[in-house]
């Protein structure tokens, strides 16, 4: 097993949420989870499960900002959610945007974040979603840097 690696299967929708509800439960202000994977893939999912672990109340309905770039969501941390699926290339305006919500003092999940892995923090959390049936997902977390490691071992233990 390597210490930047994890592989996990979720069989269903709550699933996938409830482990997005338990790295939540490690998260710390200005960490930052990418996420990448196909369309229905479940990374709105995951992100549900973040705000849920994050305390963001029910009533937000978190979605994907897909026809923004960012929704941001109170809880017990700030959780920043971008989604870059429209954005084929970074327009030069955007950039100090994205800079803030990937620096600023809250929890950053990023849809699409290979469209911007440039601008990511080194210490990040991939997460890579891939379909694996109906309603089955695999998960591949890769942690890049010590920060990024503790969450993958706080999910280990889980």
């Amino acid at each position: 097993m390597r210490p930047d690696r994890l592989a996990l299967r979720t069989r269903s929708p709550a699933a996938t949420r409830a482990l997005g509800a338990a790295l939540a439960a490690n998260l710390a202000s200005g960490d930052v989870i990418a996420l990448e994977g196909p369309l229905g893939s479940g990374k709105t999912e995951f992100v549900q499960g973040l705000a849920q672990g994050l305390e963001v109340p029910e009533e937000a309905a978190v979605s994907s900002p897909s026809f923004v770039l960012a929704n941001v969501y109170p809880g017990r941390l700030t959780l920043v959610h971008l989604d870059l699926y429209r954005l084929e290339d970074l327009p030069q305006d955007l950039l100090p945007d994205l800079e803030e919500y990937l620096e600023g003092p809250h929890v950053t999940a990023v849809e699409w974040a290979e469209r911007a892995a440039a601008l990511l923090p080194m210490d990040v959390l991939w997460v890579r979603l891939a379909v694996a049936g109906e309603e089955e997902r695999d998960l591949t977390f890769t942690a890049h840097g010590p920060r990024s490691r503790k969450l993958l071992e706080g999910l280990r233990r889980r």
